[in-house]
């Protein structure tokens, strides 16, 4: 009986040791084993679909599973945050050609050869497999050509520092309520495959309407530069949209809906709006620009992103009703 027990007690502190060298327990998804990482390290992390350099600050295991508090480099503090092991990859060469290739996927070929081997990893399969879901949400510098081109300016680090400063300050000021809005619209769209009814009301360009009415009641005046911004937001908006802002499960209803010269700024909302704020700071790196105009326009970017904000209930639906498979049926609010 004593032999029982000290073998009872021996794999008892055996599995204790495992896990506590894994970061995995029981109540944690397995994953083959967890990979550990330590406080300083630097590491690549998911911020929803993308992955981004970032930094361990601090770790700690909670009911059996470790949990690690990252830091964005190059984005403000607000952005820190705590996320699972299934969040964070560790800084190897093949991990960073996976960050840039998720970076540039945009089309439906350029992925799935991507994805799928990915798919045969066990270590975080599960987040590799959402990865490819989201693959359209990769950022494409221009329509023609999307995948050489974004290559291309990947592999070239020049605008690292301009993109770096004009992403702090969008970026770093992102009201809290709208970065939820979009991590439920990816969850809408990529995980329960619903889709943004439309034609949208109001649309993107009916926002950008009241915005300037908003302003004009405001200041009491039309500002020429107030117009401009409008103005060049909703051409970025028509042009970007099916180069960059939708997900793989939107584009059969983007072809549906925009036929012939009609603009997405009439029949797409806020929520697809909200998607071109997280392009801006990547788009405004390769726009020839004085820092001081840089920073006065994204102070106008961020004003109408606070009025999308005050807005919020208004103007963006709370549950998403069309099913992207185009079956009726689908859930209500």
């Amino acid at each position: 009986g004593r032999q029982l027990q000290h073998d009872h007690d021996h794999e008892r502190r055996r599995r204790r040791r495992r896990r506590e060298g894994q970061g995995q327990g029981q109540g944690h998804r397995a994953r083959g084993s967890a990979v550990s990482f330590t406080e300083g390290e630097k590491v690549l992390a998911y911020h929803g679909p993308l992955l981004y350099e970032a930094k361990v600050q601090k770790t700690e295991n909670r009911e059996d599973e470790w949990r690690y508090f990252v830091h964005y480099l190059g984005w403000n503090k607000n952005w820190d945050e705590w996320v699972a092991s299934d969040r964070l990859l560790k800084l190897t060469e093949e991990n960073v050609r996976k960050q840039l290739e998720l970076k540039n996927q945009s089309g439906d070929k350029t992925v799935r050869t991507g994805g799928r081997s990915a798919q045969h990893n066990p270590k975080g399969s599960n987040v590799d497999a959402k990865a490819d879901k989201e693959d359209t949400k990769g950022l494409v510098k221009g329509k023609k050509r999307k995948n050489q081109l974004g290559v291309e300016v990947a592999m070239i680090p020049k605008h690292e520092k301009e993109r770096r400063s004009s992403e702090s300050l969008l970026m770093s000021q992102f009201p809290v309520t709208l970065k939820k809005q979009l991590v439920d619209d990816w969850e809408f769209v990529t995980q329960l495959g619903k889709l943004v009814k439309l034609p949208r009301s109001p649309t993107v360009d009916g926002i950008l309407t009241k915005y300037l009415e908003y302003r004009v009641k405001k200041d009491n005046k039309i500002s020429d530069s107030c117009a401009e911004v409008t103005k060049g937001l909703r051409c970025y908006f028509d042009k970007a949209l099916p180069a960059m802002l939708l997900y793989k499960k939107e584009q059969k209803q983007y072809k549906e809906e925009i036929k012939g010269d009609v603009s997405p700024s009439t029949v797409y909302g806020a929520e697809h709006l909200l998607r071109l704020f997280v392009k801006l700071p990547e788009l405004l790196s390769s726009v020839n620009m004085e820092e001081d105009a840089l920073n006065k326009l994204q102070q106008k970017l961020l004003d109408i992103l606070k009025f999308l904000q005050k807005n919020q209930a208004h103007f963006f639906l709370s549950a998403y009703d069309g099913d992207s498979k185009g079956a009726d049926g689908a859930k209500g609010k």
